[in-house]
C-alpha cells in the first residue's frame, strides 16, 4: 500500500500544473475558460480514460483509482482560485516485465494519432511511462510502478469552481490482493513472459 501511494504521488507530482481550456470561441486569450466547470472536466477527463483504455488490445482490467478536486491557483492566467479534477484508473491485469515497453507504446501511439503532444517519455524496461497534454490542456499519463502495476492519470486545466460527482468505485474483496493496489489478474497476452511478437498488432 505504501509504495501504491508513492507511485500515485510521484505520478500526480510529475503531471501536475494548470492552464485554462480554450473557450475555442475567439472571445478572449488562449486557456481563457469560460462555460466549463469541474463537473464537464470530470466527466471529459473519464471520457479521456474510457477512450484510452479501449484502444488497449487485447484489454485490461481496471479499477477506479482516488479522484481528487484541488483549487488551482495560476497566476500566470489571473486563475487564482479556480478548480481543477484528477481522475485516475490502476490496471489490475498483470502486465510482465516484457511487455511493458509495448504496453504503453500502444497506448503513445493511440494518443499521437488523436492529436495529444507527447511531453515526455521515460524509456524504462521495468517502469516506463509516458506523459502527453491534450489539445484542451488535459494532462494524461500512463505510468508503470510498484510491482508492475500500470497507472493512469488525467489531470484537468484550470475550470471554474462548481461541484462534482465522482463516479463510485466497484467494491472488492477486502482480503483480495486488489485491496492492496497489485496486479493480480493474469492476462495469456499481457502477462507472458516473452516479447511481443512484431507481427502482433500490439507489437512495438
Amino acid at each position: 500500500m505504501k509504495h501504491r501511494t508513492l507511485a500515485m504521488v510521484l505520478a500526480a507530482f510529475v503531471v501536475s500544473g494548470c492552464g485554462l481550456i480554450d473557450s475555442g470561441d475567439g472571445t478572449g486569450p488562449k486557456g481563457k475558460a469560460q462555460n466549463v466547470n469541474m463537473q464537464q472536466a470530470g466527466e471529459q477527463a473519464e471520457q479521456i480514460l474510457d477512450a484510452t483504455l479501449a484502444a488497449i488490445k487485447p484489454p485490461v482490467e481496471t479499477r477506479r483509482g482516488p479522484s481528487s478536486d484541488p483549487i488551482c491557483t495560476d497566476f500566470k492566467n489571473d486563475a487564482t482560485g479556480t478548480g481543477q479534477v484528477t481522475r485516475r484508473r490502476h490496471v489490475m491485469t498483470v502486465i510482465s516485465a516484457e511487455r511493458r515497453g509495448s504496453f504503453v507504446g500502444v497506448v503513445e501511439r493511440y494518443w499521437k494519432k488523436q492529436g495529444y503532444e507527447i511531453t515526455a517519455v521515460r524509456p524504462n524496461k521495468e517502469q516506463p511511462a509516458v506523459f502527453a497534454r491534450t489539445p484542451e490542456g488535459f494532462q494524461i499519463t500512463v505510468d508503470i510502478g510498484y510491482k508492475g502495476q500500470a497507472f493512469f492519470s488525467v489531470m484537468s486545466p484550470c475550470v471554474a469552481e462548481s461541484e462534482v460527482t465522482v463516479p463510485p468505485a466497484e467494491p472488492f474483496d477486502p482480503d483480495s490482493p486488489e485491496a492492496e493496489g497489485l496486479p493480480y489478474i493474469k492476462s495469456p497476452f499481457w502477462s507472458a513472459n516473452t516479447p511481443v511478437p512484431s507481427s502482433s498488432p500490439s507489437g512495438g
